[in-house]
């Protein structure tokens, strides 16, 4: 019988593109049950400010693009200094599609991959080189999407990003051996965040097609990363998709 400890709950958590939405959903809910949060984006909200405010201590934040590779490595070193070792990672930041692929220009699909895919890794690395050599374990949890597994115009490149990561996610599991958990969750649409990619058709269509009858919400999603960040578990290497059932 194998006598491996299991990860334990994580203790300081680093969230990236925590300005609004689910990373900020995902920073208030942490900082709510006692978890140091580290959080960056390329514009600090008023909304994420308040927070640090409200938790000084718990918090550090700061106004940094992903794919600035320099800058997002000094964050975590500030990090470290200030809250401790990061024994967890939620990779958020993205960017959307708003173009059909036939349109959408080479920069523009450059500048996709670089933010929903390089920076992720990257930074991934850099956090996990020093957990592990530190000796501690830990778990990393990726915001992917449902365009990662079904396929829906206009999303092409984007789709690609999120598929590419889960995969990502599911080899570094196998790699890692069990010293840190890595998994994704892949939401459904968000209609605040995709109806300008859309259009309220096609979303009023996702809604009719989804058993629970509504459309995604980052209240639906936070629970999912709580458990994956905080909870005992053998999840690893997982995607797990919450969308009411839209792509069943």
């Amino acid at each position: 019988m194998s006598d491996f400890a299991p990860v334990p709950p994580v203790s300081v958590v680093l969230v990236s593109g925590a300005s609004r939405g689910l990373g900020l959903a995902i920073v208030t809910d942490l900082l709510e049950r006692g978890v140091k949060v580290a959080a960056f984006a390329r514009t600090v909200t008023p909304e994420l400010e308040a927070l640090a405010s409200k938790y000084p201590e718990d918090t550090h934040v700061g106004s940094v693009d992903v794919t600035d590779e320099k800058a997002a490595q000094g964050f975590v070193k500030e990090v470290e200094a200030r809250l401790g070792v990061i024994d967890g990672l939620v990779n958020n930041a993205a960017i959307g599609q708003d173009s059909l692929h036939v349109h959408t220009s080479s920069d523009r699909i450059a500048q996709i991959i670089e933010t929903n895919l390089t920076a992720p890794l990257v930074l991934t690395r850099f956090v996990l080189r020093r957990l592990i050599g530190k000796g501690l374990k830990g778990r990393v949890v990726n915001v992917t999407s449902i365009c990662g597994q079904r396929g829906y115009q206009g999303l092409v490149a984007y789709s690609a990003t999120k598929g590419g990561l889960d995969a990502a996610t599911r080899s570094l599991a196998r790699e890692l051996g069990g010293r840190v958990l890595v998994n994704s969750v892949a939401p459904g649409f968000f209609a605040s965040e995709m109806s300008a990619v859309l259009g309220a058709s096609q979303l009023e269509s996702i809604a009719r097609r989804t058993p629970s009858g509504a459309m995604t919400t980052p209240d639906d999603v936070v629970p999912t990363v709580r458990m994956l960040l905080l909870e005992q578990t053998n999840i690893n290497g997982q995607s797990i998709v919450i969308d009411g059932g839209g792509s069943i």
